[in-house]
């Protein structure tokens, strides 16, 4: 086997396909990339059992066949070489190295049997539809941060997506929780998506998907079985195991009797919650807010550090309430209003608070109070 192709069009599908790969494995051949080369396509395939991820790229192929090289340091060999060189690969005729070769550098890597690689991919995909990249990466951003990492409530470790109804209206709804806070999106129900199951998409999954959609093109196709989920776009193709979990009943967790409604400047907001919890104690970095009339005041408050205070200007017809946050939830949910105004539908000190952006109904969150 033996390839040319160009450093910058080496490097960019190597840095997708790399991420992928665990950098502590036990398995040797999981460290490595699959690269086949046939009819002036080279496809490079990583995985980490859990995941796989494939992408062709255009290459001069003297010789077709397939090859293993360790994928981390073949990234970083090829990241090393000049811009616009020209890389040549090149299997060593014991099948058991393989030569890479920019310029005057010459380097020989081991390689593992092509064998040995895992068979990941296939079966059957009874669901698939279209969303734009733009609305996948809203769905991705509003959703991901709420994401747990308790491995003991494994089933929360992803975003659920299924089909559902908002006011009659057919939505793609998206849901994540780790039990403090909850966030949900919806967009309108893609063509082919009314009959998918609802599964629940791995964090890591999450995460290198949204890596690739930096760079996505327009249209992302999404296929779905009952164990596994599918993103195609651009020559690359992401398959990854969904959790085998049953997510929670959220919608018992959405209050539908908050009464008091305030109204927020959300970069004001934001501004004044990370002044004030400079001084707050511990992990829980706790902010107590006052209402009272058109006037909002956070503060908090630490035995170590002292006491602070600051006073903002809210739309609000509330009396008076106090309720403690973690203001890094708080901040994580303001983050994600980019529109002019934040709104809070408060209860009570001891009840979850729904958080919206005022211009985006798209969006609602949920966040559990603290006891300051």
């Amino acid at each position: 086997m033996k390839f040319s192709i160009d450093r910058a069009a080496l490097l960019r599908a190597l840095a997708h396909v790399q991420s992928v790969v665990e950098r502590r494995s036990t398995i040797p051949i999981l460290s490595n990339v699959l690269l086949k080369a046939d009819d002036g396509m080279l496809t490079l395939s990583t995985t980490d059992m859990d995941i796989e991820m494939t992408e062709a790229i255009a290459a001069d192929v003297t010789k077709g066949g397939q090859i293993t090289a360790p994928a981390v340091t073949l990234h970083d060999i090829i990241r090393k070489f000049p811009d616009a060189s020209k890389v040549t690969l090149e299997l060593d005729p014991s099948g058991n190295f393989i030569t890479v070769k920019a310029g005057r550098s010459d380097f020989r890597l081991s390689s593992l049997p092509v064998s040995d690689f895992p068979q990941f991919g296939g079966g059957e995909f009874p669901t698939s539809f279209a969303v734009r990249a733009a609305d996948l990466r809203a769905l991705i951003d509003r959703t991901k941060f709420a994401m747990s990492t308790e491995e003991t409530r494994y089933y929360l470790n992803g975003i659920y997506i299924h089909a559902a109804e908002n006011e009659g209206v057919a939505v793609l709804r998206a849901v994540s929780t780790d039990g403090h806070r909850l966030a949900r999106f919806e967009m309108p129900l893609p063509e082919g998506a009314a009959d998918m199951p609802g599964v629940i998409i791995p964090r890591k999954t999450v995460l290198e998907i949204r890596k690739l959609l930096e760079e996505a093109a327009d249209e992302i196709r999404i296929k779905l079985s009952a164990n596994k989920i599918t993103f195609e776009f651009d020559h690359i193709v992401l398959t990854s195991k969904l959790i085998d979990g049953t997510f929670p009943d959220y919608q018992r967790v959405v209050p539908s009797g908050n009464d008091k409604v305030v109204e927020v400047d959300p970069r004001v907001f934001s501004s004044a919650i990370d002044r004030v919890s400079t001084i707050s104690d511990g992990k829980s970095r706790a902010v107590k807010i006052t209402l009272n009339g058109k006037v909002m005041t956070l503060s908090a408050s630490s035995a170590e550090s002292g006491s602070a205070k600051e006073e903002i200007e809210v739309q609000s017809e509330t009396d008076s309430l106090e309720i403690g946050f973690n203001a890094r939830y708080l901040l994580d949910i303001t983050s994600q209003v980019d529109g002019e105004g934040c709104r809070l539908t408060l209860s009570d000190p001891s009840s979850p608070t729904i958080i919206q952006d005022t211009s985006d109904p798209s969006s609602l969150y949920v966040l559990m109070p603290l006891r300051v």
